[in-house]
């Protein structure tokens, strides 16, 4: 049976690997908050679980099996529909529902979680713009592209904004770059990787690369 822990460790690997690393393990161990030489000790220990959950190899990091690709992603379509659900439903912003949804995804049952995917007509992304895995544990192809790819007469729509940061957040819903948001990149710098964006009746704003690289789009 899986714990809350072990759902953790799966969910912050997926995440991890997400772009087709590995997850090392002290970046596990920052992300968790864990001693790197406890986070040793479980992924041995999912490695050794019956089936294996994770593949791990000493100073060559962790991935995931198909079985524990399959128990991160429970864990994260629950965690998203939660996010849509407070969200929605009761009023929650978009930038304090992470925590929430962490403590919620592990004690839901399936027939509540289906009740709640039913109710907000199944959506396929959060309000974060993170895709929420189907019934089927399947997640839609991901097309989007870095707001940081984009250059100088491009225009994109934003699809989703990577962060569970409160404060990063509520910066985003200040400058008005949200999921649904259309603009045009009207200049790059090639020094600083600068980007001068425009928004519909708003002044262009300059924005770095610590915020391009966690907005991604659709170019138009």
């Amino acid at each position: 049976m899986e714990t809350t822990s072990i759902q953790d460790y799966l969910k912050t690997i997926f995440d991890l690997t997400r772009d087709g690393e590995t997850a090392a393990t002290t970046a596990l161990a920052t992300r968790l908050g864990i001693a790197p030489a406890s986070v040793t000790g479980m992924v041995q220990k999912l490695a050794a679980a019956e089936p294996p959950l994770v593949h791990y190899r000493k100073h060559q990091g962790t991935t995931l099996t198909t079985e524990g690709e399959q128990a991160a992603l429970r864990v994260i379509r629950r965690h998203r529909l939660l996010e849509t659900y407070l969200v929605t439903m009761l009023g929650y912003s978009w930038d304090n529902v992470h925590e929430e949804a962490c403590r919620l995804e592990h004690v839901i049952s399936e027939e509540f979680e289906t009740k709640i995917a039913t109710a907000l007509g199944n959506p396929q992304r959060d309000p974060h713009g993170d895709p929420i895995p189907d019934a089927n544990l399947r997640l839609p192809a991901d097309t989007s592209t870095p707001l940081s790819a984009l250059r100088a007469g491009q225009r994109a729509t934003i699809l989703m904004v990577r962060s569970d940061d409160p404060d990063f957040l509520r910066h985003m819903n200040e400058i008005g770059l949200l999921p649904g948001v259309s603009l045009r990149v009207k200049n790059y710098s090639q020094f600083d990787q600068n980007l001068e964006v425009e928004i519909a009746n708003q002044p262009a704003r300059v924005i770095g690369l610590a915020i391009s690289c966690r907005i991604f789009v659709e170019v138009q």
